[in-house]
């Protein structure tokens, strides 16, 4: 966490160095977890983008089709970002060519309007918390790997419009029509108020039959306390829903004042609660991963 929201890496945003170092660290980190590489390069499956210069002088990153269309740019304007990905594989040999995906995102927004003379946007519970989330999850499985193969993706690019996993959903790592489940991991560094520490809650629970396993599982998971916000569109999980997966956030993000701000610090992450929420996380992606596939309610699919 200290690395991944540390000035040094300027906020992370998709394109910039600080990115690269996150991507490569999460790497690292995957690796020592055991677990195995299934990008285009080692862990990493290259995402091409392109720079476009904006009237406000702040160049834009967007997404784009192919790498031939990367290739037809001019130098200036091509960016590669990355997603990471690894998987640990299924112990069932009946059930290994089933997938649960687990991902959060490892961008944030970079640097922006001072605040108070500090202009770096950290993100350390956007969303340098579910990546932790990711690795200690990894970590706490490994010992006894679940039936269904399980995998980890770091995205890339979600503060910019979904870009590392749209590219993601287009060039899947495993197959999607095998992928039966995603979890996605947003903002679990700090406890929300609604619900109390240790505890977090599920966007668009009532889509799909996931959040009720949870509950009946005795997970200290509850049902998103602000639909009103739209939290289910607007996280990488949208993007898998809508193209038929089971696919919700988990989160613990109490509308805190620090979003999107450079408050948005190591110093403000509650690390008790986010030991309880990734030990909760990691007993989710295994019931996901052992037991009955998750199936949409009448009227749930987006």
């Amino acid at each position: 966490m200290s690395v991944l929201a540390a000035d040094s890496l300027e906020g992370r945003r998709a394109g910039s160095e600080g990115s690269r170092i996150a991507g490569r660290l999460i790497a690292e980190q995957f690796e020592l977890a055991g677990l195995e590489a299934v990008g285009d390069s080692g862990f990493f499956q290259r995402v091409p983008l392109r720079l476009v210069n904006t009237s406000s002088g702040r160049p834009r990153t967007r997404s784009l089709s192919s790498w031939a269309e990367f290739d037809s740019l001019p130098p200036a304007e091509r960016v590669v970002e990355t997603n990471v990905i690894g998987v640990m594989p299924g112990s069932d040999p009946e059930l290994r060519g089933e997938y649960v995906l687990v991902t959060a995102h490892f961008d944030h927004v970079g640097i922006g309007r001072p605040v108070e003379t500090d202009s770096i946007y950290n993100g350390a519970d956007d969303d340098a918390s579910g990546v932790v989330g990711l690795i200690e999850i990894a970590r706490a499985l490994a010992s006894a790997p679940p039936r269904r193969t399980v995998v980890f993706a770091a995205m890339a690019g979600e503060e910019l419009g979904l870009l590392g996993t749209r590219w993601y959903v287009d060039h899947p790592a495993v197959p999607l029509a095998a992928t039966v489940a995603s979890l996605n991991l947003e903002m679990i560094g700090r406890p929300d108020t609604a619900i109390g520490p240790g505890r977090a809650w599920l966007t668009g629970y009532e889509r799909t039959s996931m959040g009720p396993e949870f509950t009946a599982a005795g997970l200290a998971v509850d049902p998103d306390p602000r639909p009103g916000q739209s939290f289910y569109e607007r996280s990488d999980n949208i993007a898998f829903a809508r193209i038929g997966i089971p696919a919700h956030t988990l989160s613990s993000f109490g509308l805190h004042s620090d979003y999107h701000s450079p408050d948005d610090e190591v110093e403000r992450i509650d690390f008790d609660h986010l030991e309880s929420v990734i030990a909760v996380a990691a007993e989710a992606v295994r019931l996901l991963a052992d037991g009955p596939a998750p199936e949409w309610k009448p009227g749930g699919q987006p």
